[in-house]
């Protein structure tokens, strides 16, 4: 986008949140909690954010070490989103953040007020006053979209938090004191140890204004970050400290006192403060602008986003954006918890992935150069293992167009990559290359069936088609000659990644089948056979496979660690075959062999033993042995609608709404993992679910909202109603599609996106007679 597109796109938006202001419409927000999912295992951050927002300005709440004596530190795990309700302490806010994912990176530039004498270190929860951190009361907390209250006790300072897109707004109440300080820490991580900064860089430009830069390693390893960060007034003085070791050569800037007022600091572990004089109840105000690309564009960001110094108006500016979003689906449940579950899942599902340009269109690519997003909004934080399947389907209805914003933006990577691939598990201009699959061509795939096509399709093919045979990548070249991953050549893991392999070779197989590539479509419509070929008939289980063709002989159905499968067990991902499910009914023997097996899923008790070395699954997220914590069992619900009993998804599906989501800060049962979890409570709360992206059916369940209008894009709704809805009627008797029979258990994306309406007919006994159309 060139400037003057960024500057119609700002009028543009100011425009809509005017009109949306004069409707006086629903206020959405009010049904949104942050702070769910902040407590346990949900991982999500309760502080200020836009949609989609390049700032996530949040509290930390501790500085738990990735390592402790060079090993990993387990501890670490429950702060992969820097903050935990429990906590007694915060540390400061920080303005980047992940929602919601099992490992972590981020926590960039750390900001906390104090009085009194200066303090450079953070201190200890036990002990806070031997630093810079404060307790604080769940009492005087405020968490709403775009905005964060908290009262810092041991200081009395109120602290305030918005943001702009690109743009975090800090506002500090402070006590009468000749002794204020606003700390700068630029040590300060998530994931966070000795050697993660790679550099940092600090130039006072003035005495209010300050630049520099961040660089670390680390999950993204050659990761940069600049900023911009202005003061309301200015301050008196100001100085840092140099915490890293001792360099053997510094050249001869020996020569200055760089701890108090020099205006160009950089190294490796700094921290830097700014001192002011303030009177009762005065407020300083910081604006803390972030740039992909340079200080420069930092600045123009900040100033181009928030001209002013008017908190409240930034504050209800990015409020009416939410509720405009929110807006998008409007529903009706008789709970109001279940109505703060249902707009917290869609708040949390606009989290990510996050824009990731410059207001004139810059950003940095994967090459570590500056590129220019033309015609798009270019995006990061792509935790695809976990998204493709049912966030990004989501967005296909309700956020279209950046859902292809976002393609554009992997496509945009595979250009980009040294290894010619679209992203795995991509952030801030950088592959870390996590978890398994390669699940970017599922999200093409679906959004292309689907229609919601911006991009030149056969060049996303081709990008799919260089991805999946690049032979170096977890076995590829062992899987396209073998037809299976070998156990002793991806250890642990060997199976799910057959699997995974095999649904994502379908979804290119379909997008070639659309463009009429038929050579493509016969190579992987081949490969997506491939589940069979880990599918052991003797026990009924996939199972991993050796190199010579031979299973492995020790083995546990149970386990979930080292034995095939990431994050999950034989048990559950034996039912991961999302393109294929009747032949995968058929090979386990049929609904007189399957029903049972997926019965007892829901029903049998999985034993401590066989989850506890895997920190991603804990009993929180089970039911059964059914691991709603974990994406790989998110379709198994709608799989009795493959069978001869599909009232019993409708029973699963409502029962698993209860019990995995509660109006709480304990109230998810695993990671949101960037919105899936979230996305999932949405459709299935809607009665469908998209169990196989790339295909256009989504697969019915039962509705427990009463009501819900989608408002489309295109202009048109899709209303849906459950007539008798109530707790106890959870099966449904009969479905009306625009007011006739729909005499089958799946709706496609085509009877969404014509509009018209949706007729759930509850009742509290199942239609066991039903079949699959």
């Amino acid at each position: 986008m060139k400037v003057r597109g960024a500057l119609l796109l700002t009028a543009l938006s100011m425009s809509l949140m005017a009109s949306w202001a004069q409707k006086k419409t629903a206020n959405w927000i009010q049904y949104v909690n942050p702070l769910i999912g902040t407590e346990k295992m949900g991982h999500t951050y309760p502080g200020a954010t836009v949609p989609f927002g390049a700032v996530q300005l949040s509290p930390d709440t501790d500085t738990i070490p990735y390592a402790v004596n060079g090993k990993y530190n387990p501890d670490v795990y429950k702060y992969c989103a820097g903050y935990q309700y429990t906590d007694p302490t915060i540390v400061g806010f920080s303005h980047t953040h992940f929602s919601g994912t099992g490992h972590s990176d981020l926590g960039d530039f750390l900001i906390m007020p104090t009085v009194g004498n200066l303090q450079l270190n953070p201190g200890t929860a036990a002990a806070p006053e031997t630093g810079y951190r404060s307790r604080f009361s769940h009492q005087t907390e405020v968490a709403e979209p775009n905005y964060y209250k908290v009262k810092l006790e041991d200081d009395n300072i109120l602290a305030e938090l918005t943001t702009t897109t690109r743009v975090g707004f800090h506002q500090y109440t402070f006590p009468k004191t000749d002794q204020a300080h606003i700390i700068l820490d630029l040590m300060h991580g998530i994931y966070n140890y000795d050697d993660k900064n790679a550099w940092t860089y600090l130039r006072i430009e003035n005495d209010t204004l300050v630049t520099g830069y961040r660089q670390t390693i680390g999950w993204a390893r050659t990761r940069t970050v600049y900023f911009a960060m202005t003061f309301s007034k200015p301050f008196v003085s100001y100085g840092n400290n140099d915490f890293s070791a001792k360099q053997p050569y510094r050249g001869f800037w020996g020569r200055f006192d760089q701890r108090h007022n020099f205006p160009e600091i950089a190294g490796k572990q700094l921290r830097a403060y700014f001192n002011f004089k303030t009177e009762e109840g005065e407020a300083i105000k910081v604006k803390f602008a972030l740039s992909p690309v340079s200080t420069a564009n930092a600045l123009e960001n900040l100033r181009r986003e928030i001209p002013n110094w008017n908190f409240n108006q930034v504050k209800q500016q990015g409020q009416d954006l939410w509720n405009m979003e929110l807006g998008k689906v409007d529903v009706k449940l008789a709970d109001k918890g279940d109505m703060i579950n249902f707009y917290t899942a869609l708040y949390h599902s606009f989290l990510s992935p996050t824009v990731y340009m410059d207001v004139n269109g810059d950003y940095k690519g994967l090459d570590q150069n500056r590129h220019q997003a033309k015609g798009f909004t270019n995006y990061t934080t792509f935790s695809l293992w976990d998204t493709y399947r049912a966030l990004h389907p989501l967005f296909n209805i309700v956020q279209p167009k950046r859902n292809r914003d976002m393609i554009q933006s992997m496509l945009a990577h595979q250009e980009q990559s040294a290894e010619h691939m679209l992203p795995i598990w991509s952030h801030y201009a950088n592959e870390n290359w996590c978890m398994s699959g390669y699940h970017s061509v599922s999200v093409i795939a679906d959004a292309a069936i689907k229609g919601n096509v911006g991009y030149d399709l056969s060049k996303a093919l081709d990008a799919c088609v260089q991805t999946a045979r690049t032979n170096y990548f977890d076995a590829l070249g062992e899987y396209r000659r073998l037809g299976y991953v070998p156990e002793d050549k991806r250890r642990g893991i060997s199976v799910s990644t057959t699997l995974e392999f095999a649904y994502d070779d379908w979804c290119i197989a379909q997008l070639a089948k659309k463009l009429k590539r038929n050579d493509i479509y016969d190579e992987f419509i081949k490969r997506s056979a491939n589940w069979r070929n880990v599918y052991d008939s003797s026990i009924g289980y996939m199972r991993p496979k050796l190199s010579d063709g031979s299973f492995r002989k020790e083995f546990d159905v149970l386990s979930t660690n080292n034995q095939g499968f990431i994050e999950g067990n034989a048990w559950n991902f034996s039912l991961y075959v999302p393109h294929d499910p009747k032949g995968l009914i058929n090979a386990m023997g049929g609904n007189e062999r399957f029903i049972p097996h997926l019965d007892s899923l829901f029903t049998m008790h999985l034993p401590d033993q066989f989850f506890e070395e895997t920190e991603d699954i804990t009993r929180d997220g089970i039911i059964g042995n059914y691991v709603h914590g974990n994406e790989p069992s998110h379709h198994v619900a709608y799989l009795y609608n493959f069978t001869n009993q599909p009232w019993k998804t409708q029973e699963r599906v409502r029962m698993i709404l209860k019990k995995q989501y509660r109006p709480a800060p304990d109230g998810l049962g695993g990671n949101d993992d960037c919105g899936q979890m979230s996305a999932w409570y949405i459709f299935s709360s809607m009665g469908f679910y998209p169990v196989t992206p790339g295909s256009d059916q989504y697969q019915l369940g039962s509705p427990a909202v009463s009501q819900a209008t989608i408002k489309l894009e295109n202009g048109k709704t899709f209303s849906i109603q459950a007539i008798n809805q109530s707790e106890k009627n959870v099966y449904v008797e009969k479905v009306l599609l625009n007011g006739k029979p729909l005499n089958r258990t799946y709706l496609t994306h085509t009877d969404l996106m014509n509009g018209g309406s949706l007729v759930f007919y509850m009742s509290p006994s199942p239609v066991t007679l039903a079949k699959v159309k």
